[in-house]
């Protein structure tokens, strides 16, 4: 032992850090079951769901669990299969919630309502969103209890981009996936994530992905040529500092546990890095005119009066979902200003005026046989 007088004087004090890793799917099952004891028979599979969505702490697992239980009426006569289905809806939407104050200053959360009956897609790439689905319900199956975890350390993230031009349905998407998932989603401002000083676009970066990783939110990134584009040759201290941007992106999107969706406009804008990464590339194509009849369908709500509609005409107008969405809804003021039912000559003036915001004028091909 060193006498106190002898000890060694420190101009500064000694910092000792800890580098203490978040859970993992084993340790976080593990406190699930401890928390719901004996009644894991019935709730198992829910639990090996939250753990594969969610990053809890331990005492986030505790919390949820005794506040679900006090809850729920658990004794062994009630808990019917419909029963333990809703029990395990209040968990899953406990945890969901855990990630909201902490991405609510750094991303835009989305009030999901969007199902597929808002959207129209050609049925290959309908199979395509319908395989992310698969990709997120059955993670804790593949990865977990089939050892893929194990064997593949990195490439489990699940990335996928959706890839056409401005009103195809790319959010419309996004918010479809949520809805199906139950979970949050969140749109990624890059105003707010992108930064001139040295370090800090990265930095904001790992806050959006920690905390979007806590609660499972589906992050979407908007126009994600603008954040993912393609590195560039080094020629001065701006580029070299931008090219380590891409770099941490490329690792901390291989390492998301989560669903992350990128949009773009323009794919090929896209450093072909990421695009080796993306585990599915979802096209949207500009509709045809059987299929702008079908949105032009779809896009008035049951109770928006409407009268004489010809949707096969309508179907005529050379424009993308996005279009139709904000012509419908201009016509309905329209037709509401003068207590009339919407009728074709209200979607043809708020048609004009949609045309006028891009500098087009409307052809009489686009027109024929309106008899307006």
């Amino acid at each position: 032992m060193v006498a106190t007088d002898e000890r060694l004087q420190l101009s500064h004090p000694v910092v000792i850090t800890f580098d203490v890793a978040a859970l993992d799917y084993d340790e976080q099952l593990q406190l699930w079951q401890t928390a719901w004891g004996d009644r894991i028979p019935e709730f198992g599979q829910q639990l090996q769901r939250l753990a594969a969505q969610f990053r809890l702490s331990a005492a986030m697992i505790k919390i949820a669990s005794a506040a679900v239980q006090s809850q729920s009426e658990l004794s062994p006569e009630t808990l019917s299969p419909e029963k333990i289905a809703e029990i395990g809806d209040r968990l899953w939407d406990f945890c969901r919630l855990q990630a909201r104050p902490q991405l609510e200053g750094l991303a835009q959360r989305i009030n999901v309502r969007a199902t597929w009956d808002d959207f129209v897609l050609p049925e290959k790439e309908k199979k395509i969103l319908g395989q992310i689905l698969t990709h997120v319900r059955q993670q804790s199956k593949v990865c977990q209890n089939w050892g893929f975890a194990s064997k593949h350390q990195r490439g489990l993230g699940l990335t996928v981009l959706f890839a056409g031009t401005s009103g195809t349905g790319k959010t419309t998407a996004a918010e479809v996936l949520a809805n199906e998932l139950n979970l949050d989603l969140y749109r990624i401002d890059l105003s707010s994530v992108m930064s001139k000083y040295i370090g800090e676009t990265e930095k904001n970066l790992r806050r959006i992905f920690d905390a979007a990783e806590q609660g499972g939110a589906i992050l979407l990134f908007d126009e994600a040529d603008a954040l993912f584009g393609k590195r560039t040759q080094v020629k001065d201290s701006h580029d070299r500092h931008a090219n380590i941007e891409v770099s941490y992106l490329l690792q901390r999107m291989e390492a998301y546990q989560g669903l992350a969706i990128l949009t773009t406009n323009l794919k090929d804008n896209l450093d072909t890095a990421f695009m080796r990464r993306l585990r599915f590339i979802v096209n949207f194509p500009f509709p045809k005119a059987a299929e702008r009849s079908e949105i032009w369908q779809r896009a008035f709500p049951k109770n928006t009066p409407t009268e004489g509609l010809n949707y096969k005409r309508l179907g005529q107008l050379d424009i993308a979902g996005g279009t139709i969405k904000s012509i419908t809804l201009n016509a309905a003021f329209l037709a509401a200003d003068i207590d009339e039912p919407v009728m074709m000559k209200h979607i043809l003036e708020a048609t004009r005026t949609e045309y006028m915001k891009t500098g087009r004028s409307l052809s009489s091909l686009e027109t024929k046989g309106w008899n307006v």
